[in-house]
């Protein structure tokens, strides 16, 4: 290239001031060189790949230089990667395990001798490709999963195709399962084959190396490049990919439309071991590869490169859904999906089966991944929305391989017993077993009104603090974008609503379900309040009071039950009421009984919902002055006034009338909800008294 900083298919991202201010440090230019070729998903996806390079360090126990291998360790992704993150090896210790290992049934014995070789104290748990790395010679080595390396690897003839793009500068070796006796097979492709740029795995990968992170970093992108090239080109000689076009989409206002309504009912199926978060994707892309004559054939052979499958699983579920179906009638609806998930979940069994070994773990859930909907879009589900999200984007990459191989040949996927032996490998479920115990409300949706400051964005945060994803809503859009803006888009979005609004309301929850595949807590926190005399009282104060307080609670608990019907998998219905709702004070005619018609509406609700596991439960605050909204302004002034005191006596005041003596905060009142949703799993129709204890607001 005439320009090597110029290419068409990949980012060059190398920031020579960036890269100076690291002088010398290697491992700072490894590390650094992992970030950015991380930062572009048509190179490697999250959590796929992995870099290395070598140093001279002294030797604390002889003093001597030795070589070191710097290397993600496992379960790191290198767009993140940071200095604690990585494995630190004796790079000769390394290559002398070559005379211990005893073969291919030697794999797992020799993970646990990489321990053996470990030079720095804080490294990360060496990963199964660190002896790919270790017996290759080079300073700066990249192990990346490219689109279109791994479409060149997975397709027919992939060793001839490597050859016509690359001639005798990169070298080529078979299928075979990660571990040590592939590092001995690029070791011996190397030797084969001095001089050459990389190594073609196939079905699985590319390595490319430097001696120079720079170097690594501008052989890898050249590589990729000129597999780009050569695909784009094999493209535009075919005319079409996957056979062209069977289904025309929907426009994508009805898209979004068919998808909101069938992703609760998916949503129910997909959790019918363990409860899931969906995510929704109808790109260029993924509409291609969904709409085409080649569906039918090229979905069952499922995914080549273990990086895809181990996220995707080995195949999608494709509905056979007419893209005009009416969705209207989710019982109709559910006549005709329980069938498709039903075999597929038959067909895992019967892989799982057919493929297990003795030793081999047990069955995980068989339920699908990817679903796909022809003319509409493509469903992910897994555990929490980061999972599910990349589990998504892993298919579009999935998506990429297959017409890059398609174009040049024919796409081959990896056999189901290769797959299984890698799905299912011990390692892969010591990895399993070693992740972080889940949260109280992982896998959890949760969405709250009035989240754009007080009490709302206390109950919204603790949702998240202990694993739910929420949709924060808020009729100020400004507060409720600002309250959202120090979460990922994994974790919180955020939705402007005004709750006295029917189509407000149904526009959160269909922007929640289309985030989040669904919603299993609601929460109605929005609010305010007003404090006057019946005689100063007007009707429009009446009103709002109702329309935010009552009506607001009943159109969130109607949208809401109706998705929490879909989903079929119970759910939690809270409402924040106020002692005021059980007690009678002066000055407070409209908003106690609003407060008092939230809390009968809780029981009625509770009553007619029980019978589809929907708990519906009521938290009351009282003098929650410190943080809350409904502070701020004239209801200060007005029970200031009923009680005779001054606006600066109030926080005073209230937190010494409690049985307690406590000042009630907005985090208490978040507690209480929590209370209700992870705690109190058999509880419904009930009034959790957040006060300090005020005996007169005793429900009972």
């Amino acid at each position: 290239m005439e320009n090597v900083k110029t290419f068409k298919y990949v980012d060059y991202l190398w920031d020579e001031e960036k890269a100076a201010s690291f002088g010398d440090d290697q491992v700072a230019l490894f590390l650094y060189r992992s970030n950015i070729l991380g930062a572009d998903l048509r190179i490697t996806n999250y959590g796929g790949g992995n870099t290395s390079c070598k140093t001279i360090e002294k030797d604390p126990l002889t003093n001597e230089e030795v070589e070191v291998m710097w290397v993600k360790g496992s379960g790191g992704d290198i767009g993140t990667l940071t200095r604690k993150g990585i494995a630190g090896l004796y790079t000769e210790r390394l290559r002398n395990l070559k005379n211990v290992y005893g073969g291919l049934a030697d794999e797992d014995r020799m993970v646990g001798l990489f321990d053996h070789c470990i030079f720095d104290l804080e490294s990360k748990a060496p990963s199964i490709d660190t002896p790919l790395h270790g017996l290759l010679p080079f300073k700066h080595i990249d192990h990346l999963h490219p689109d279109a390396l791994i479409a060149v690897a997975a397709a027919k003839d992939s060793e001839a195709i490597t050859k016509e793009i690359w001639g005798d500068t990169m070298g080529w070796v078979p299928w075979q399962r990660p571990g040590f006796d592939l590092g001995l097979q690029l070791e011996k492709c190397l030797a084969d084959n001095p001089g050459i740029r990389g190594i073609v795995l196939g079905s699985h990968g590319l390595f490319t190396w430097g001696d120079t992170s720079y170097e690594s970093y501008m052989n890898s992108l050249e590589v990729i490049e000129m597999a780009s090239e050569y695909i784009a080109k094999k493209i535009e000689e075919k005319g079409q990919v996957f056979g062209g076009q069977k289904v025309e989409s929907l426009p994508a206002e009805e898209r979004k439309n068919k998808a909101a309504q069938i992703m609760p009912l998916l949503r129910g199926l997909a959790s019918s071991e363990n409860r899931m978060v969906g995510h929704f994707t109808d790109s260029d892309v993924v509409l291609e590869y969904i709409n085409s004559n080649d569906l039918e054939r090229l979905a069952p052979l499922g995914t080549s490169c273990p990086d895809h499958f181990l996220r995707t699983k080995i195949q999608p579920l494709v509905l056979t859904l007419d893209k005009n179906e009416d969705l209207s009638d989710s019982k109709a609806i559910l006549e005709k999906l329980n069938p498709l998930f039903e075999q597929y979940r038959q067909e895992y069994k019967d892989y799982y089966e057919t493929c297990k070994h003795p030793n081999s773990p047990a069955m995980r859930d068989p339920n699908p991944v990817i679903i796909i909907y022809p003319g509409v879009g493509m469903f992910s589900f897994s555990k929490d929305k980061q999972t599910t999200r990349v589990a998504n984007e892993f298919y579009v990459n999935a998506i990429n391989v297959m017409r890059g191989a398609e174009a040049i040949s024919e796409y081959t996927s990896l056999p189901r017993q290769e797959a299984f032996d890698i799905e299912y490998w011990l390692l892969e479920e010591a990895k399993l077993q070693r992740m972080p115990k889940e949260k109280p409300l992982s896998r959890k949706v949760a969405i709250v009104t009035g989240a754009g400051g007080g009490i709302g964005q206390a109950i919204a945060d603790k949702m998240v603090q202990e694993g739910a994803v929420v949709v924060y809503t808020d009729l100020n859009q400004e507060a409720v974008e600002s309250v959202t803006a120090k979460y990922s888009k994994d974790q919180a979005v955020a939705v402007t609503c005004d709750v006295t609004s029917e189509e407000a309301i149904a526009n959160a929850f269909k922007e929640a379900v289309l985030a989040f595949g669904g919603v299993d807590i609601i929460v109605h926190s929005a609010g305010l309040a007003i404090s006057k005399s019946l005689e100063d009282t007007t009707t429009k104060d009446w009103d709002l009071l109702e329309n935010v307080l009552v009506k607001g609670q009943f159109l969130m608990a109607k949208s809401g039950a109706e998705v929490l019907k879909k989903q079929n998998l119970g759910g939690d219905i809270v409402s924040i009421a106020s002692k005021n709702g059980l007690v009678a004070g002066p000055n407070n005619v409209a908003y106690g009984t609003a407060k008092a018609a939230q809390q009968h509406m809780t029981r009625l609700l509770a009553a007619e919902l029980a019978a589809d596991k929907i708990r519906v439960n009521v938290v009351n605050p009282d003098g929650v002055i410190v943080g809350s909204k409904i502070w701020e302004g004239s209801w200060a002034e007005g029970r200031a006034k009923a009680n005779g005191i001054s606006v600066e006596e109030l926080p005073a005041f209230y937190a010494k009338r409690n049985l307690l003596n406590e000042i009630i905060l907005p985090e208490d009142i978040a507690n209480g909800v929590f209370a209700c949703v992870a705690i109190l799993d058999k509880t419904t129709g009930n009034i959790i008294n957040v006060d300090g204890g005020m005996a007169n607001a005793f429900p009972r």
